[in-house]
């Protein structure tokens, strides 16, 4: 059941992304064509400020769905009740810290948008402001559905209002070219949508509607607390970490820089969130796998996500590097592109975050949050310092080398250290041989590929569209014929068979 409800979940998960993916790249392109380089810079920009205040909420949910793995599992609809009602007050109190701080921010604002000439800044602001906190009045009961691995339905009903979102605003910008209608659109669907989601999951589960008289037990409460403690440190380093990165080029550089970086990242997200539609789905079956079945078990499925998540990581690293230029060029015109280096340190840091979602997957669903709650905070310490002093010296890259850097002095080694302790009880050595030979096979895959679409020139779409295929193509034939003879390759060889219909599992899959 945790396979299909996987398979299940991914495969909505992809197709909601494609239309995304699509009407996203429709939106940016007429939202530069009617509002310019600026407007896209605040965007950035504010987005970043309203997830610095979201830290408010700061890992409580999160703490909240490990203590529902184990409740869910046993089908215990008691317990899940008390966890939710504690979950509904704790998201509203959240809610109202958030729009209490964005305020405060508002005396503020100048200081990082002294160089545009946009107007009505501060209302732009209180919209991005809403929108941020009045989900969290509804967003609660979504999360149920992944703990019981239903993401796909709250799925399909994203992919319907973000169809109809994005429809609406394309032709606001093309009619009015009015920014603050645009964001008016886009806060009320996302405000219907977070309504509809909340009681669809109400008819679904309706001992949600129970009156729940009795408290939470002491021993729940102290691993929440003691989880939610660590997770605020966890997250407040984390953002210092990622998305600190518009705020250090706007000050040191300016807001237009953002605005040329914010294409960049757009198409790095999009393929980081495809690869997502896979692991939030493999996540909570992993919590699910945790909570039931043996240590041995939980390492022959890692093992299996890892060699997953090395294959999509490092196939659309080299996509991102071998397309990223010729379509921006293509699309905006070569004025919007960077410095070629500055493309091969973000490219080489969307692959190395990666590579960690595998362990960092079994690390947070085995609720491993104490022992590490220090450690980014002492990683944001180093990414602030060394991005503001590299960004004086090597411009935009150096933001972006400094997150490498201190990525590669911490979380690469405390991560798989506290799981390999804890969890499987084996022997690190094992993540890092397997890390490094998946690494030389990577750097291989990608000298050949990016060799090979070095002969197609041009700047048509036919010469995109032909180094598209390349950097496609080429790195999973490299893949199959290095992998295919090993037992994780043969079991996602499996599934994949079973997702064309041309093979039916009847039998348990075990890994070994």
């Amino acid at each position: 059941m945790r396979v299909k409800n996987s398979i299940i979940n991914i495969s909505v998960g992809i197709g909601n992304q494609l239309i995304i993916t699509l009407l996203s790249f429709f939106s940016r392109t007429v939202f530069i064509q009617t509002l310019g380089l600026d407007y896209l810079g605040i965007n950035g920009l504010f987005t970043n400020i309203l997830a610095m205040l979201s830290l408010a909420e700061a890992g409580i949910g999160s703490s909240i769905i490990y203590s529902l793995y184990k409740p869910v599992a046993e089908n215990d609809e008691h317990k899940i009740n008390v966890l939710m009602k504690l979950y509904k007050k704790t998201y509203t109190i959240i809610s109202c810290i958030i729009l209490l701080l964005g305020l405060m921010v508002l005396p503020f604002l100048h200081l990082f948008t002294k160089d545009t000439s946009i107007q009505h800044l501060y209302v732009i602001y209180i919209l991005f402001l809403l929108n941020t906190a009045i989900p969290y009045l509804f967003t609660y009961r979504t999360n149920l559905l992944n703990v019981y691995q239903k993401s796909y339905i709250a799925t399909g009903i994203f992919s319907v209002s973000s169809i109809l979102s994005t429809s609406l605003k394309i032709g606001i910008l093309y009619r009015t070219q009015n920014y603050i209608l645009f964001l008016i659109i886009d806060s009320t669907i996302t405000v219907i949508n977070s309504a509809i989601l909340f009681y669809v999951v109400g008819r679904m589960y309706p001992f949600l509607k129970q009156k729940v008289t009795s408290k939470l037990d002491l021993t729940s409460k102290r691993s929440i607390l003691k989880n939610v403690k660590a997770i605020v440190l966890q997250n407040i380093g984390t953002y210092l970490i990622y998305s600190t990165d518009n705020l250090i080029i706007s000050y040191y550089v300016n807001v237009a820089a953002v605005g040329l970086y914010s294409n960049y990242f757009m198409f790095i997200e999009i393929c980081r969130t495809f690869i997502n539609q896979v692991f939030n789905n493999i996540y909570y079956s992993i919590g699910n796998l945790v909570a039931k079945e043996s240590k041995e078990t939980i390492f022959q499925v890692y093992k299996v996500t890892m060699l997953l998540n090395f294959w999509l990581y490092s196939m659309f690293a080299i996509v991102l590097y071998v397309i990223m230029e010729p379509l921006i060029t293509i699309w905006i015109g070569p004025q919007f592109l960077m410095d070629n280096f500055v493309l091969l340190v973000l490219v080489v840091t969307f692959y190395e975050r990666g590579m960690r979602n595998s362990i960092s997957a079994v690390k947070t669903t085995a609720g491993i949050f104490h022992e590490d709650r220090y450690v980014p905070l002492l990683q944001a310490a180093i990414n602030l310092v060394c991005s503001i002093v590299l960004v004086q010296y090597l411009g935009i890259a150096g933001v972006f080398i400094g997150t490498l850097i201190s990525a590669m002095l911490i979380p690469f080694w405390t991560t798989p250290y506290f799981v390999y302790k804890q969890i499987f009880h084996k022997s690190i050595f094992h993540y890092f041989f397997s890390y490094g030979y998946y690494a030389l096979i990577g750097v291989g895959t990608s000298i050949v590929t990016y060799y090979v679409s070095s002969f197609i020139g041009g700047e048509s779409w036919r010469s995109f569209i032909l180094k598209a295929a390349v950097s496609l193509v080429l790195p999973n034939l490299i893949y199959i014929i290095v992998f295919y003879k090993r037992t994780e390759f043969k079991y996602l060889w499996g599934i994949c068979l079973g997702l064309l219909g041309k093979f039916h599992v009847k039998k348990k899959v075990v890994v070994g």
